[in-house]
C-alpha cells in the first residue's frame, strides 16, 4: 500500500477548505492557527503539491486541492459514519409478514408494547397471505391462518379459532334461524368453510358456489358492515366489530376451524432476540385465551383482540 498522508492533517485540510481560512479552521477544531498552518504544510510536503493559494486572511484551493478535497471529504464522512455506528448500540431488525386482518387487529399493539420494553429491536411490518415472503427470505417471521402442517417452516400455534356468521344489525333483524341464510348473500373467503358451519348448525348445505369472494378477512368484515352480505368469520377477528355494534352475531352456533400460527424458517433459531419475541408473543396469546375461557368479559375479549397488550414477558 502506498504511504498514507499523516492522518491528523486531513481534518485540518477539510476544515480550512470548507471555511476558507486557517483562523476559522483553528476555531472549529479547537487548535491554534499556527497548528493548522503546520498541518497543511506537512500535508502539502507529503503530496508534493500545493493545496491552497495563500491570500490576505484567507485561503483558496488550487485545482489540485479541489480534486483532493472531494476524496478527503468522502473518506472522512465514511469514517465518521462507521465510527458512529460502532459507538451506538447495535440494533437487530425483525421483519414480520402478517395476514392483514390479524396484523391490524391483533399484532400492531403487541409490537408496540414489546418495543417499549426492548428498544434495541427494530421492527419492519408488512402484510401478506401466502408464504412467499418467508420462503424468499423477505421476512423473518410470519403470522398466518392455517392447518397444523407448514412444510419447510417452524410453527408455533397462537390460538385456535371458532367461526360463525356475522352481519350488519339491519340484516340480523331479518334472520331467525340458520335456514334463513338460504335467502341471503353469503360472503366467501378461501380459508373459511361455510359447509363446515352449516353442518354444525344442523343444516345439510354444500359450500356456496356463488357470492362475493374476499381474499382479505378485514375487507370481508368491512363488507359485512356495509351490508354486502353475511360473512363467516373467525371469532378473534370479529370480536371488535361485535363489541362496538358494527356487526351482529345472528346465531349462537359456531364450529372449530383452522388456527393462527407464528411461522418462520428454521434459521430463526440462531437469532436469540427473534426467538425471545416469538416466545413472548405465543405466551401472551395463550394467557389471553386462558383469560377468555375463565372470564368471558370485555376485558378478556380485549386481551385476545389486541385492545390491550398481553402480559409482560
Amino acid at each position: 500500500m502506498t504511504e498514507l498522508p499523516p492522518l491528523h492533517t486531513l481534518p485540518a485540510f477539510e476544515a480550512a477548505a470548507r471555511l476558507g481560512s486557517f483562523q476559522a479552521a483553528a476555531q472549529a477544531l479547537h487548535l491554534t492557527p499556527s497548528a493548522i498552518s503546520h498541518r497543511i504544510r506537512l500535508l502539502e510536503e507529503h503530496l508534493g503539491q500545493p493545496l491552497f493559494e495563500r491570500r490576505h486572511r484567507a485561503v483558496a484551493l488550487t485545482p489540485v486541492g479541489r480534486r483532493y478535497l472531494a476524496v478527503v471529504r468522502d473518506a472522512l464522512l465514511r469514517l465518521d459514519e462507521a465510527s458512529a455506528h460502532l459507538r451506538s448500540p447495535r440494533q437487530e431488525r425483525l421483519r414480520i409478514s402478517a395476514a392483514p386482518a390479524l396484523g391490524s387487529q391483533w399484532l400492531v399493539g403487541r409490537v408496540a408494547a414489546y418495543q417499549a420494553r426492548h428498544p434495541a429491536l427494530e421492527f419492519a411490518l408488512a402484510t401478506a397471505t401466502g408464504l412467499g415472503p418467508l420462503l424468499a427470505g423477505e421476512a423473518d417471521i410470519g403470522l398466518r391462518y392455517g392447518e397444523e402442517e407448514w412444510p419447510g417452516l417452524l410453527a408455533w400455534k397462537l390460538f385456535e379459532e371458532r367461526v360463525f356468521p356475522v352481519c350488519s344489525p339491519a340484516l340480523a333483524a331479518g334472520l331467525s334461524t340458520p335456514g334463513d341464510l338460504d335467502a341471503c348473500r353469503l360472503l366467501r373467503h378461501p380459508l373459511l368453510s361455510w359447509a363446515r358451519w352449516f353442518a354444525a348448525a344442523g343444516l345439510q348445505r354444500p359450500e356456496p358456489a356463488s357470492g362475493p369472494w374476499y381474499e382479505d378477512a378485514l375487507l370481508m368484515l368491512e363488507g359485512a358492515v356495509a351490508g354486502h352480505g353475511v360473512a363467516l368469520m373467525a371469532g378473534s377477528l370479529a370480536a371488535p366489530y361485535l363489541a362496538d355494534g358494527r356487526l351482529c352475531r345472528p346465531f349462537a352456533a359456531d364450529c372449530p376451524d383452522r388456527s393462527f400460527y407464528v411461522v418462520a424458517p428454521p434459521a430463526i433459531q440462531e437469532r436469540p432476540a427473534a426467538m425471545a419475541f416469538i416466545r413472548w408473543l405465543v405466551r401472551g396469546a395463550h394467557d389471553a385465551v386462558q383469560a377468555l375461557a375463565n372470564s368471558p368479559s370485555a376485558a378478556a375479549t380485549a386481551a385476545i383482540t389486541g385492545d390491550q397488550p398481553p402480559p409482560a414477558g
